[in-house]
């Protein structure tokens, strides 16, 4: 299993309970896709917002977002290495 750091541009004004809402729809799909995402961080300001998961690939973790939001991210970005 591999980390991917995903980077969201176009988010402004993100709740809360709007990210909730994302990573339970997200979630449901982890099993089935075999991603499981970890962590997110958003600032509803800049309107970005990063989810740090671990997948099998970058497409793995793109599919996922397409099938729970629409929203593919912008970035997909390897994490090979981490302390």
């Amino acid at each position: 299993m591999t980390q991917f750091m995903d980077v969201h541009h176009g988010a402004q004004g993100i709740t809360e309970d709007q990210l909730r809402e994302a990573m339970k729809a997200e979630a449901e799909l982890e099993e089935e896709m075999g991603v499981r995402f970890q962590h997110v961080w958003a600032d509803p300001e800049s309107g970005t917002v990063y989810c740090l998961t671990d997948g099998p690939s970058a497409d793995a973790v793109q599919r996922v977002h397409e099938r729970t939001s629409g929203r593919l991210p912008d970035e997909i970005h390897p994490v090979p290495l981490s302390l």
